[in-house]
């Protein structure tokens, strides 16, 4: 009898996923984080949605959509980064889409092919697609939506900025590559190790870098080079440094309204994993700066 129940409840857990239909459960600080599907033309992606317990208005509400790295989950990446609780201080949706196994072994985001890199193709279009439902469903103005990622999602975002800039106001990028920097995997493992310079565009969203200097993985020879495709060379910047747990060094470029257009944080000490990432989470640095919460500040600012 019990095992006839147990094989009923996973035969309607089957069904529903199939579905699209949604797995919510509380999130600990308020509000729910559920577990859904998105299906378009491009591709289908599972992800989940941070909803908090209470919204922000309209002029205060944003999305945060965050990319998790090679080897990571969603959860995984919720958990380490802890953007969750940060968004349910000021009512923001966080939107983490999740790679699946099938599309890469690793679970990296292909941000290094072709056909990766470009509007309404591949994995661009699928996750504007899941970012634009997701918009749609919980009110979410234009020009409210930033998109974030660790490594290879970090080098995605990138990619997103880029190929939707009227969708995504700010980027963050934490250990990432320049957009453009790769066409294949051997091109991709070159630029991690040695640095690369991206595709020369006029990079419209707003931009944070975070890198940590004593990165193995990805060599910060890669921030400047993403700095270099955002910032005109003689464009004025200021320099502070600082200590919240690491030291660091932080650069500013304000734009023609006096905000924050550019700014980027090299952390001394720090390798490649999210800095300020909370215990659990995997390739997190408990030591600061939060990474989370500084992207928070820029994209409010």
């Amino acid at each position: 009898m019990k095992l006839s129940l147990l094989a009923s409840r996973l035969v309607a857990a089957v069904r529903r996923a199939l579905r699209g239909e949604r797995d919510a459960r509380p999130a600990p600080y308020g509000g729910a984080f559920e577990a859904r599907v998105f299906s378009g033309d491009a591709g289908r992606r599972d992800y989940k949605l941070f909803i908090p317990a209470h919204p922000a208005p309209a002029a205060q509400a944003r999305l945060i959509v965050m990319l998790h790295g090679c080897t990571q989950t969603a959860d995984d990446f919720a958990l380490g980064s802890g953007m969750n609780l940060i968004a349910a201080t000021r009512g923001w949706h966080v939107l983490y889409p999740q790679q699946g196994a099938s599309a890469n072994p690793m679970r990296c985001w292909n941000w290094f092919r072709p056909g990766d890199q470009t509007r309404e193709r591949g994995e661009p279009a699928i996750i504007a697609g899941m970012t634009r439902a997701v918009m749609s469903e919980r009110d979410i103005p234009p020009g409210r939506v930033a998109v974030a990622g660790l490594s290879a999602g970090g080098a995605m975002a990138l990619v997103l900025g880029a190929v939707y800039p009227e969708l995504y106001e700010a980027v963050g990028v934490h250990s990432g590559v320049a957009f453009g920097a790769a066409r294949d995997v051997a091109s991709a493992m070159a630029a991690m190790k040695n640095g690369a310079p991206g595709r020369a565009i006029a990079f419209q969203p707003r931009l944070f870098v975070v890198q940590g200097e004593a990165d193995a993985t990805v060599n910060p020879a890669n921030a400047d080079a993403i700095v270099a495709a955002a910032l005109a060379a003689d464009a004025p910047r200021r320099f502070e440094r600082g200590r919240q747990g690491r030291a660091f060094t932080r650069m500013v470029a304000a734009g023609a309204d006096g905000r924050p257009r550019v700014e980027a944080l090299r952390v001394e000490g720090l390798g490649h994993a999210w800095s300020g990432g909370r215990p659990g989470g995997t390739f997190v640095d408990p030591q600061g700066p939060d990474a989370s919460a500084e992207m928070a500040r820029f994209f409010e600012a």
